[in-house]
């Protein structure tokens, strides 16, 4: 086995598809086959199944997923390692951010980052909070940020805290929204509890909801549209002046609010580029 094949079946496992694997990997998908073929080969079993929908990976090609990324963890660790004892601030920045946040507030604060150390390379991915907490946790990540409250062990830098607004194309008040059509979109459960409490803490009946769509951008041109109100956090909102905003207030008569953070465990601060991403962002103006 070599690196490649560690990324192949890395790969493999998450896309369960060739076809997506081969593209994600820019390798030709007889490529890919050629090598699942002669890793069977060279190790005796059945690495994968393929059925309609995909592959499915035997008991035996599992181990060797769990071993390709332990293989890449220490890879990953060694380079690390050796462009530490640089002077010089230069390597690879292994960071997982939610989606939203990675398209609106990301590209910026990388740009600046990288003005300040140009030798300093990104490997960035996208993802359900929930994913950013357990890339981090499990260490395929140096640095995660993500949207809402989790309990991480270890460094927990908070960032921003936005407001959420029910928000609509011509003006509502909040007392008729049980009367109104509400656009559902697909979200983290955290911010899916944060919307659902607020509503059973205001509202006795359910909200109509006669569209569902499966992201938060497409909800809010939906509303745009007069389809319906939703329930948006104002990262998507900033700098709209043609949508009507109206601020969720909690039982207490405060903002409801969800938090951004960014996380990291305590050791990787003695790596110079996590540590220099870390000191740069705790002085970023959101």
């Amino acid at each position: 086995m070599n690196s490649t094949d560690w990324e192949i079946l890395t790969n493999l496992f998450k896309f369960k598809n060739i076809t997506k694997t081969s593209k994600f990997l820019r390798i030709s998908q007889p490529a890919v086959t050629y090598r699942l073929n002669k890793l069977e080969e060279e190790f005796g079993t059945k690495i994968i199944h393929r059925n309609k929908k995909g592959v499915i990976f035997t008991a035996e090609g599992e181990m060797l997923v769990n071993y390709s990324q332990d293989m890449m963890k220490q890879e990953q660790k060694i380079k690390g390692d050796i462009l530490n004892q640089s002077e010089e601030v230069q390597g690879v920045l292994r960071l997982s951010s939610s989606v939203i946040f990675t398209r609106y507030k990301l590209p910026s604060i990388l740009s600046e980052f990288s003005k300040k150390y140009p030798l300093v390379k990104f490997d960035v991915n996208t993802g359900w909070s929930e994913e950013v907490f357990h890339s981090v946790h499990n260490d395929s990540s140096q640095v995660g940020i993500l949207r809402g409250d989790y309990n991480f062990s270890s460094i927990e830098l908070p960032l921003m805290h936005e407001k959420l607004y029910v928000v609509s194309s011509e003006k509502i008040e909040l007392e008729d929204l049980p009367d109104l059509p509400r656009i559902y979109y697909n979200t983290d459960s955290l911010l899916k509890k944060l919307i659902d409490e607020w509503w059973i803490a205001n509202y006795i009946e359910p909200p109509k909801i006669p569209i569902k769509v499966d992201n938060m951008e497409t909800c809010k041109e939906f509303v745009s549209k007069g389809l319906g109100f939703a329930i948006l956090p104002n990262i998507l909102l900033e700098g709209d002046q043609e949508l009507y905003k109206t601020p969720c207030i909690n039982s207490e008569g405060d903002l409801l609010t969800r938090k951004t953070s960014l996380i990291l465990k305590k050791e990787q601060l003695n790596n110079k580029v996590v540590k220099a991403f870390y000191e740069f962002i705790s002085n970023w103006e959101f």
